[in-house]
């Protein structure tokens, strides 16, 4: 498929195949990087990364996946450019867009980075909005397939904050793809209602179920994966952390939970996690709340039903997979 020229800003925008073929070609590029296999196919090129949410996992991937496919990268941190603060989202674009041969975004709204796309001239590819986070997705899917050989069928369920990016895309990957996607959590946590809408008429024609269920026994039954997100996200005010921690407490990830998934079930988060107090706010809160974890627990976190780091390890194989289908 004819990937060239094209921006990466959410799920939506891709057919069930084109999804498919991003996958396929991650795995390719995986198996190179494991065999010493060089894939430097976008020699020559160079990309900007812009992060006005700092990361770990997104940054390093896409430097890695281009220093493997041979680009030069130049980061440019919350403080590095003057985007949306004394030069316009249009403007960088057209800037960006005559220096670079595409550009990673990382930050807050979903119109700043299809601003971005549609200014710039060049792909632009989505390290996270609060709406979407499609890269990281792709990472989730493409090590479900690893570890059950299929996607279609696999019975998903996410605890916790279900509104924003990870619940989104979730949803949104899921219906694409054919997975079972269950959102578990009070009903005031549930994704937009337009988008849900969008989705159960993806899922019609996919196979896949949309679930919403309060109760996590119920929505853990038969789950093959359970996935959680940190309850308060990046940016938000710490005012919101005694509100989530009351209301999401019932729906953290423990060894209750997993035991009544399936027998074979795994545990996915995207990271970080508040698995224990090992952090600079994990031990704060802890000792505020009076608790030694948050949305999983460390016995979870740290058993073979965890599946975390190969999912952070995919982070890097699927951005390269995008990045090296769109700049052809």
């Amino acid at each position: 498929m004819d990937f060239k020229g094209r921006s990466f800003l959410k799920l939506l925008d891709f057919s069930r195949e084109e999804i498919a073929c991003l996958l396929d070609l991650a795995a390719e590029l995986k198996y190179k990087k494991k065999n010493g296999i060089p894939h430097n196919i976008c020699a020559g090129k160079n990309i900007a990364l812009i992060f006005e949410k700092t990361s770990t996992r997104t940054r390093c991937s896409f430097e890695v996946a281009a220093h493997d496919l041979g680009m030069g990268v130049t980061y440019l941190d919350p403080s590095g450019s003057q985007i949306g603060k004394k030069e316009s989202i249009a403007d960088t674009a057209r800037v960006l867009g005559r220096m670079f041969d595409g550009i990673e975004y990382r930050g807050y709204g979903q119109e700043i980075v299809e601003d971005l796309a549609k200014y710039a001239g060049v792909p632009v590819w989505n390290g996270l909005t609060n709406e979407f986070h499609p890269t990281q997705i792709l990472a989730d899917f493409l090590t479900i397939k690893e570890h059950f050989g299929k996607l279609s069928g696999i019975n998903l369920v996410y605890m916790g904050d279900a509104r924003y990016n990870m619940g989104n895309s979730l949803m949104v990957g899921c219906a694409k793809m054919g997975l079972n996607f269950t959102a578990c959590a009070p009903e005031k946590y549930f994704p937009d209602k337009e988008l849900v809408k969008t989705c159960r008429e993806i899922a019609a024609i996919s196979g896949a179920t949309l679930t919403f269920e309060t109760d996590p026994i119920k929505a853990t039954k038969n789950a093959d994966v359970i996935y959680t997100d940190v309850w308060v996200s990046m940016g938000e005010p710490v005012e919101v952390w005694e509100e989530r921690v009351k209301e999401l407490s019932p729906y953290q990830v423990n060894e209750k939970l997993m035991a009544n998934a399936k027998e074979n079930a795994v545990f996915m988060h995207c990271l970080p996690a508040f698995h224990d107090l090992k952090t600079t706010v994990g031990k704060e809160m802890g000792e505020k709340f009076s608790r030694d974890c948050f949305e999983v627990t460390d016995g979870v976190f740290e058993s073979a039903q965890s599946i975390v780091f190969d999912e952070a390890e995919n982070r890097m194989h699927t951005i390269k997979a995008v990045m090296a289908a769109t700049l052809g």
